[in-house]
C-alpha cells in the first residue's frame, strides 16, 4: 500500500472548519460513529457499498475516505482495487494504520491526500466512485458533483451516503432532540472532541438540506452527468444512500456525441 500522497490544498474557511473539526477524531472514529448512530453507521455503508456492483478486475476512487471504512468494504466486498482520498493527514494517518495492518488490504488499496473540488486524476480514470458524508461541506456542491463526476469513466457507478433528516414528523421531533440534546451529552462521555461534533452535526445536517433539499441534490446529480439516480431513505430517514450511473454518449446517425 502506498502511504498519503500529494500537496496539502489551501483550505476555504468551511473547509478549514472540517479539518479542524475531524483532526482529532481518527483514533476511536469507527467505534464511536457506529455507537452514536446506534449502529445503523456500518449498516449505511454496507448498503452504499452494495449499490456499486464493482467487478474485482476494477479501480475504486473513495473520496473522503476518512479511517478508510468504505475502502476496506470495498475491498472486501469486490476484491477490487481501491484509491481513498481525504483532505485530513489525520484520517489519512488512521486509515493508513488499518489498513497496513491487513496485508490483503495493503495490496489493494492507495491512499492520497486531496480536496473532492480537485481531484488530482485524469477524466474516467476510476470505474466506480464513492463518497461519504462530503456535499455539507464544500462551498459549491454542483460543481463539486461534477468534479466527481468528471474522473469516472461513462457507464461507471457513483454512490453516496449522507445524514438525512426524517420527514415524517413524529421521527423528526424525535431525531431533533437526538441531535441537539443526545449526541452532544453521549459525545461528552467519549471527549471534549467529540461533544462538539455531536453540537456542529446537530446543525450542519437541516442547515444543509434548507439549502439542498433531496430533490435539488438529485438535480445536482443529473446535472453533472448522472444518470437512473437513486434515493434509498434509511433507518426512518435519518441517512441516505443514493447512487446512479454515468453517463454514456452515443455516435449519432450524423457521427456527433450525443446522450445516450
Amino acid at each position: 500500500m502506498s502511504g498519503p500522497e500529494g500537496h496539502a490544498p489551501v483550505p476555504s474557511p468551511l473547509k478549514r472548519e472540517a479539518l479542524e473539526l475531524f483532526a482529532p477524531l481518527p483514533r476511536h472514529y469507527d467505534r464511536v460513529a457506529a455507537v452514536l448512530s446506534f449502529g445503523q453507521d456500518p449498516r449505511w455503508r454496507r448498503a452504499m457499498v452494495e449499490s456499486v456492483g464493482a467487478r474485482q478486475s476494477e479501480r475504486v476512487l473513495d473520496v473522503a475516505t476518512g479511517t478508510g471504512m468504505v475502502a476496506r468494504a470495498l475491498v472486501r466486498r469486490y476484491g477490487c482495487e481501491v484509491v481513498g482520498l481525504d483532505q485530513s493527514p489525520q484520517m489519512l494517518a488512521g486509515a493508513q494504520a488499518r489498513i497496513a495492518a491487513d496485508r490483503g488490504l495493503a495490496k489493494r488499496v492507495s491512499l492520497v491526500r486531496g480536496e473532492a473540488e480537485r481531484l488530482p486524476f485524469a477524466d474516467g480514470e476510476f470505474d466506480h466512485l464513492t463518497f461519504t458524508y462530503l456535499l455539507r461541506y464544500v462551498e459549491d456542491p454542483g460543481a463539486t458533483m461534477a468534479e466527481l463526476a468528471r474522473v469516472v469513466r461513462p457507464g461507471g457507478r457513483i454512490a453516496s451516503l449522507e445524514f438525512a433528516v426524517p420527514g415524517h414528523a413524529v421521527w423528526r421531533w424525535l431525531w431533533k432532540l437526538y441531535t441537539r440534546v443526545g449526541l452532544p451529552t453521549l459525545g461528552r462521555l467519549v471527549s471534549r472532541e467529540w461533544a462538539h461534533t455531536g453540537r456542529f452535526l446537530a446543525g450542519s445536517i437541516p442547515g444543509f438540506y434548507e439549502r439542498y433539499p433531496i430533490g435539488r441534490v438529485v438535480e445536482l446529480w443529473e446535472q453533472a452527468g448522472i444518470v437512473d439516480v437513486h434515493v434509498r431513505s434509511m433507518s426512518v430517514g435519518g441517512g441516505v444512500v443514493m447512487w446512479g450511473t454515468k453517463r454514456v454518449e452515443s455516435a449519432g446517425t450524423d457521427g456527433s456525441a450525443r446522450p445516450a
